[in-house]
């Protein structure tokens, strides 16, 4: 009997223990002066706790916490497929500890968040709210190639002569909506805006899978997302536009030289900080300079930089018969971490196709006019080589009717900020800085 009445009493400690730490928790992390929130979800499943992280200004969500365990007030928990961990001490309603990441340990204290309390939201002052004074038309189409539906939006000037000029805008990396919304910012929106209102009509599109497109199929590349774009091209040329450019931001500038040098019907192009490099040195170099604004250690930073060059080569050269097979055995020799999300990514179809690319192999053949932007703080995409690695493949090509320009103090999104690093682009109200809006509306007028 006492037994019974000692088990009953520990699970009830245990439960209140239990009740004490589930809930939504909120932190800020301070990394090199930036602040970047985190939120940790808990609840209890059974008699087990199971949890997820957020982080509002990366706009990530339901992170998966790999394990969690709170024992005699202490908070444990691992998310193994970003490499990250926190221990703390829970005491009246906080917990102070340590976040561990990439060889970097922050303090982090968590707070509790009442029932129904959120983080305060940031302005988004750019983006466009109707009524328009321009005219706006849902469309969709059917891509031949992939046979894919695509939607989306022409925006116009009202009275539009259709041998003005008219943009397909083209989304970055991952699937994104018509109006490449990331960070409750929407770029693509804010620059349909501004080009309506100075007599520039655009199409903007949702990526596949995502608003009104249709699915894609799981072995799409860059390649399958080019042919969407040119066949919204002669969607438009079917609709009577006689003057059709492109506009790509990120893999989106990257996709835009294939188009161009597959279908003539297009007559300009604007590059948004589109690669110029080859792929797996700029994403090598992506990584380190993430990572080194994060505030990692130079040690580990070198030592991260080696293994992504070798491990990119090995994808990038591999010519073998048993690919996921051999890139495990690499990896294994290499002293890599093996896991099913590192596995998934770099043995997706995607992912094989990009690191592989060589822009050069398209922007070579451009003979039409090009204007490639870069912000001077772009880690992901740093502008000196990058457009200077454009221009290069556009004199190969003996374009006489390009321009590369590099904005001062802007990020990949082409905000003004103060570092570049990723946790700016959601705390900085701006979505596109003025300046660039009216650099590209100016170039592309006189087309």
């Amino acid at each position: 009997m006492k037994t019974k009445i000692l088990t009953l009493m520990l699970l009830s400690i245990l439960f209140i223990f239990a009740q004490e730490i589930t809930g939504s928790w909120q932190g800020e992390l301070d990394v090199q002066g930036m602040k970047l929130p985190l939120i940790i979800h808990i609840k209890k499943d059974g008699n087990k706790l199971v949890s997820s992280l957020e982080s509002p200004k990366q706009g990530v969500t339901n992170i998966p916490i790999s394990t969690i365990s709170f024992i005699e007030n202490q908070l444990l928990f691992d998310a193994t497929s970003l490499g990250l961990s926190y221990s703390g001490k829970y005491n009246n309603e906080t917990i102070d500890g340590i976040f561990k990441q990439g060889g970097m340990e922050i303090p982090l204290i968590f707070t509790k968040l009442k029932d129904g309390e959120t983080t305060n939201k940031i302005k988004r002052p750019q983006t466009p709210k109707a009524p328009f004074n321009y005219v706006t038309e849902e469309i969709s189409f059917v891509n031949p190639t992939d046979k894919n539906t695509l939607a989306g939006t022409i925006s116009e000037p009202k009275n539009f002569d259709k041998k003005r000029p008219i943009l397909v805008m083209i989304t970055g990396s991952g699937r994104q909506n018509r109006d490449e919304e990331l960070f409750e910012h929407k770029p693509f929106a804010v620059i349909a805006d501004d080009f309506a209102k100075k007599g520039i009509a655009t199409l903007r599109m949702d990526d596949r899978g995502i608003g009104g497109s249709s699915q894609g199929s799981k072995s799409e590349t860059t390649y399958n997302y080019a042919t969407d774009i040119s066949a919204a091209v002669d969607f438009m040329i079917k609709k009577g536009y006689q003057n059709i450019g492109l506009i790509g931001h990120s893999e989106g500038g990257m996709i835009a030289p294939i188009v161009a040098s597959l279908n003539k019907k297009v007559s300009f192009m604007v590059l948004m900080a589109g690669p110029g490099t080859p792929i797996d040195e700029l994403l090598a170099k992506q990584i380190f300079l993430s990572s080194k604004l994060m505030g990692m250690k130079e040690e580990n930073l070198q030592k991260e930089l080696q293994s992504n060059q070798k491990t990119f080569a090995f994808i990038k050269n591999y010519a073998g018969n048993d690919y996921e097979k051999d890139l495990k055995n690499f990896l294994t020799k290499e002293g890599e971490e093996i896991n099913e999300d590192n596995m998934k990514q770099l043995k997706n179809t995607w992912f094989r196709y990009f690191i592989s690319f060589n822009p050069d192999k398209y922007v070579s053949q451009i003979k039409i006019p090009v204007l490639a932007i870069n912000g001077s703080l772009d880690f992901q995409v740093p502008a000196k080589d990058n457009l200077a690695a454009i221009e290069k493949s556009l004199k190969k090509a003996k374009n006489k009717n390009f321009e590369t320009y590099e904005f001062e103090g802007m990020n990949h999104l082409f905000q003004e900020c103060k570092t570049g690093a990723l946790a700016e682009y959601a705390e900085i109200e701006q979505t596109i800085s003025p300046k660039v809006l009216d650099k590209m509306s100016t170039w592309i007028l006189d087309k």
